[in-house]
């Protein structure tokens, strides 16, 4: 069972799926909205206001990376970029109202996508994989405890 379910996160995974998965929530949302700047976009989303360092650990890139994609972002009017509070020498990302906008549509894109994928399933079946899941994520070999 272990072994199944490993290959099955290793085609999850897969950067290819992974990209074409952000394409497809992306498309028609604005030129620094791709699938190269989805994770920063969405991370940013998930853990609110952070240095890109913070971010870059998150979303598994480095802080070159995060700041390069954050300034597509900041030129598209997504993301600002202002002084931490709590260190004047660092610099937090936080989303814009039009950063906040675009993710609920990506978020709303997903749940769809989600939707039509198990539309398919018994109902039963498809809540029994969404409580599983959840579980994994919290009890399985990725927790943190």
């Amino acid at each position: 069972m272990g072994r199944e379910v490993a290959e099955a996160l290793g085609e999850l995974l897969k950067r290819s799926l992974r990209s074409n998965l952000y394409q497809g929530l992306t498309d028609g949302l604005g030129e620094a909205v791709d699938e190269v700047t989805y994770p920063v976009l969405s991370g940013l989303a998930r853990y609110g206001p952070c240095s890109a360092a913070e971010l870059a650990a998150e979303v598994g890139l480095d802080r070159s990376g995060v700041s390069r994609r954050a300034s597509r972002l900041e030129a598209g009017g997504l993301v600002r970029r202002g002084p931490d509070p709590a260190d004047g020498r660092s610099v937090l990302l936080t989303l814009t109202e039009e950063g906040d906008r675009t993710v609920a549509v990506m978020r709303q894109r997903l749940a769809g996508r989600i939707e039509a994928s198990l539309s398919s399933w018994p109902p039963a079946e498809a809540r029994a994989f969404a409580r599983g899941l959840r579980r994994f994520i919290r009890d399985g070999p990725f927790g943190e405890g």
